[in-house]
């Protein structure tokens, strides 16, 4: 094995196990909300936790859901340097949303990644964060803000001339409209749920 890949390697999978801890099942439980999987979207994301109407669990499984993306980009950083920060980002995206403790079945991945993009790189995960508010604001969809949050990360890159760091968050901003392929049929037919209503 390369030198390369015997860093790359457990720093992903160091970010797969973080970011598949399953927050926002345990966080649903203990606040008497039950299986957060038999509601709403099925989902494990805070998104769903706010529809099961605990607001205060919804918002810690999002702070939970982003500081564990933020930990596994921040710790690769300060131990192995930029690429390995990357590739325990990305684990951790995939961890979240394919926990194998949950039949690798978990959330979409936007609050994991919001927290690895500020993990990485702090004017990424603040460009994330004002679009995904700014979006989600504007039409009261979740989903939309979350994406358009992935994409700003990644032309807030760009812009700053950091052009691998911009295909990276890029990559991943691509991902997430992966995970969001049903929110996307939906927004394209007019029947995405907005937020406070429906499933």
């Amino acid at each position: 094995m390369s030198p390369f890949l015997a860093i790359l390697l457990p720093a992903a999978f160091g970010g797969y196990l973080l970011g598949s801890i399953p927050f926002g099942l345990i966080i649903a439980r203990l606040a008497g909300a039950g299986d957060i999987r038999r509601i709403g979207s099925g989902n494990i994301g805070a998104t769903n936790v706010l529809r099961s109407g605990r607001k205060g669990a919804a918002a810690l499984t999002l702070l939970l859901d982003s500081a564990k993306g933020w930990l596994a980009a921040w710790l690769a950083l300060r131990w192995a340097g930029e690429p390995a920060a990357i590739a325990a980002a990305a684990g951790a995206v995939f961890g979240h949303v394919f926990p194998p403790w949950l039949g690798f079945r978990g959330g979409k991945g936007v609050a994991t990644l919001l927290g690895a993009s500020l993990g990485l790189w702090p004017p990424g995960g603040l460009a994330f964060a004002a679009a995904w508010l700014a979006v989600a604001l504007a039409t009261r969809i979740s989903s939309a803000g979350g994406m358009a949050g992935g994409f700003a990360a990644a032309a807030a890159a760009l812009a700053s001339g950091r052009p691998e760091m911009a295909l990276a968050l890029l990559l991943l901003a691509l991902f997430l409209l992966w995970t969001h392929r049903a929110n996307i049929a939906r927004l394209l037919a007019g029947t995405e749920p907005r937020i406070g209503r429906g499933a």
